[in-house]
């Protein structure tokens, strides 16, 4: 089994993004605190990442918009063109102290986490996962794309055939369309219909090499199950990937304040696992989650499972403190099910597999087949 390796700094211990937005409240912070109350987190298995620099942001995004980043971290503001140009210091996209700082550091880590793949590690980044960044503007509290990074920095050694696979509740529309012209790259979005930005339907298949399943609402476990099963797999396989990357979000959770489908953390968890074990390189990001004791349960329960751990049954009493603790502002205190508090892994999801995800399913068997940029051109 391929050694794990956590990639964090210290800059996810710092608040980010303001108390009123979703993402103000503590994620990865969590997660680091649960890990090492779990006695998860030991020296060798922990690497911190390092700001990327203005040099390497520059592959992907904007000379002009990376400087409009910094000067408005700087300044604290941001003029009505800045934000009308680059969409920064809005309400999608706040400002706040040390904005730039920490979106380098998360494409810095991306770069490592490809870095530490390629030399044999399977690398879990759940700071990454910023999946809506676009080359000349700020989108869906995504300042810059590091999805994009940690697959360039795969290519950048020679690999051909690369798989980014979204699981987060919203399309991967950033990454999708970085990649629209790139032949080494496949990408797969599993996301939930009608939910922003409104992109990614079954027939879009981007540059040809992309596969989209907008799911209903109400997702359940089973029905992961079958489309795992009946596209996202046999669609790899086809493909043959030297390496793959996840995006894991944890939006796709039921209770999450922002979206609608009902997954166990457990569902997610055997996804990302069966991902993994379909390249010999893998890189593991995090990505959206609003309910600060979803996320925490389902990224420190994913580290358990990558770095081959057993999932306890009850937690110890230093990490249920950890997880009382917690609040949010977009849940109500009667909305907390006591199990958070105490468990990681969630009960099992099942359900019926409707007519809707049966046909995502045949749709993409016959996209497989008709596609004009078909699996052996990247071969």
């Amino acid at each position: 089994m391929r050694s794990a390796l956590f990639i964090g700094s210290k800059l996810c211990r710092v608040p980010g993004f303001g108390g009123d937005h979703p993402l103000g409240i503590p994620r990865v912070a969590t997660v680091m605190q649960l890990c090492a109350a779990l006695g998860w987190l030991e020296a060798g298995e922990f690497r911190c990442s390092e700001p990327a620099t203005v040099q390497q942001l520059g592959r992907f995004h904007s000379r002009e918009y990376i400087a409009a980043l910094q000067e408005a971290d700087a300044t604290g503001g941001a003029s009505v063109a800045v934000r009308e140009r680059f969409a920064i210091g809005t309400r999608e996209n706040p400002l706040f102290r040390g904005v730039f700082a920490r979106a380098a550091t998360t494409v810095g880590g991306s770069l490592l986490a490809a870095q530490l793949a390629l030399e044999g590690y399977l690398s879990f980044h759940p700071a990454g996962g910023t999946h809506h960044g676009r080359p000349g503007r700020a989108s869906g509290f995504c300042y810059f794309n590091d999805p994009v990074f940690a697959l360039h920095g795969l290519a950048e050694r020679g690999l051909t055939r690369i798989l980014y696979v979204d699981l987060d509740a919203h399309h991967g529309d950033g990454v999708q369309d970085a990649l629209h012209d790139d032949v080494r790259m496949h990408t797969i979005s599993i996301h939930e219909a009608g939910r922003w930005p409104f992109s990614g339907a079954a027939d879009d298949h981007g540059g040809g090499r992309s596969r989209n399943f907008p799911v209903p609402s109400g997702f359940n476990d089973t029905e992961l199950r079958f489309l795992m099963g009946h596209a996202i797999v046999p669609y790899a396989q086809r493909l043959d990937p030297q390496a793959v990357v996840v995006t894991c979000g944890t939006d796709a959770l039921a209770a999450d304040p922002l979206c609608g489908l009902m997954l166990s953390n457990g569902a997610l968890w055997s996804a990302v696992q069966t991902l993994i074990e379909l390249a010999p390189v893998a890189v593991v990001l995090g990505g959206g989650g609003y309910n600060p004791w979803t996320v925490a349960r389902c990224w420190t329960g994913l580290w358990g499972k990558l770095s081959g751990r057993a999932i306890p049954a009850t937690l110890p009493p230093v990490a249920q403190r950890i997880l009382e603790g917690l609040s949010c502002d977009l849940m109500d205190e009667d909305m907390i099910d006591p199990a958070w508090l105490t468990t990681l892994a969630d009960q099992p999801r099942p359900g019926p597999v409707r007519e809707a995800v049966r046909r995502l399913a045949a749709a993409d068997a016959a996209a497989a087949v008709t596609a004009k940029v078909g699996l052996g051109d990247a071969r």
